[in-house]
């Protein structure tokens, strides 16, 4: 994916006062002498969405820029008068920006080797190099901001005894994978996604649940069976940890 895309998925997520407030957090210090007033909201110099787009290197800019974050997230957000609230793809899409900023001043990051227990590995170059990335930087932005709502709900299933119905929510994987046994084809490649999404934001952010949290063998065996795996790779998966098959699924 060129930079003209990735500034095109950026700006397909952005509202309308997402950009407001970007450009005017972006221009809040440009060109003010001292004990003059503040740009505000809406005064972008006729700047806008098509500026965005045209200008991919200067959204990423604007996205790391320490005026946009202390916008988005600082104490100046709840003052009167402030722009509206960002969106939630807008918060995530800084925080990482942010998190690659300080990735780029560290020489090590903390591990997890346990419940609540850290250890620093020093491998931030490596993960300073993922998030170098613009679209890597694009597709966590997309992930995190995509659980802030999560579906949940009902389906049909055949069986022996005529149809019913089954539960499930993209925060459960094992029901997630449930619904891939029941959809036609043109709807799994989603679902996958689906499921790959849920594995990833349970074992990245959530690694303490996902470490504590054990799977029976039904639900192993109906993970794996998702995965279409071969038989030494379920042989391998099936007695393994929580966490070590939610890793790979993801």
């Amino acid at each position: 994916m060129d930079s003209g895309s990735v500034a095109r998925e950026y700006t397909e997520h952005l509202t309308d006062a997402d950009v407001r407030l970007l450009l005017s957090a972006e221009q809040a210090d440009a060109g003010r002498s001292p004990g003059s007033e503040p740009v505000v909201a809406g005064q972008t110099r006729g700047r806008g969405r098509s500026w965005l787009l045209g200008d991919p290197d200067a959204l990423q800019a604007l996205l790391g820029d320490p005026r946009v974050f202390s916008a988005v997230l600082g104490e100046e957000r709840a003052a009167p008068g402030h722009a509206p609230s960002a969106s939630p793809f807008l918060v995530f899409a800084v925080l990482v920006h942010r998190s690659a900023t300080e990735l780029g001043r560290m020489a090590h990051v903390p591990e997890r080797t346990g419940p609540r227990q850290r250890v620093p590995l020093f491998d931030a170059p490596e993960l300073r190099d993922f998030v170098g990335s613009p679209e890597r930087r694009l597709f966590l932005a997309e992930l995190l901001a995509s659980f802030t709502r999560v579906a949940s709900g009902r389906y049909p299933v055949r069986g022996r005894g005529g149809q019913r119905t089954q539960r499930f929510s993209e925060l459960d994987p094992v029901r997630l994978a449930g619904v891939l046994e029941n959809v036609p084809d043109a709807e799994r490649p989603g679902i996958y996604r689906r499921l790959g999404d849920v594995a990833l934001f349970l074992t990245g952010v959530f690694p303490d649940y996902a470490t504590g949290h054990a799977f029976g063998p039904v639900d192993v065996a109906r993970l794996l069976r998702s995965a279409r795996l071969s038989r030494d790779q379920r042989e391998a998966l099936t007695a393994a940890p929580a966490i070590d098959l939610l890793e790979y699924l993801g």
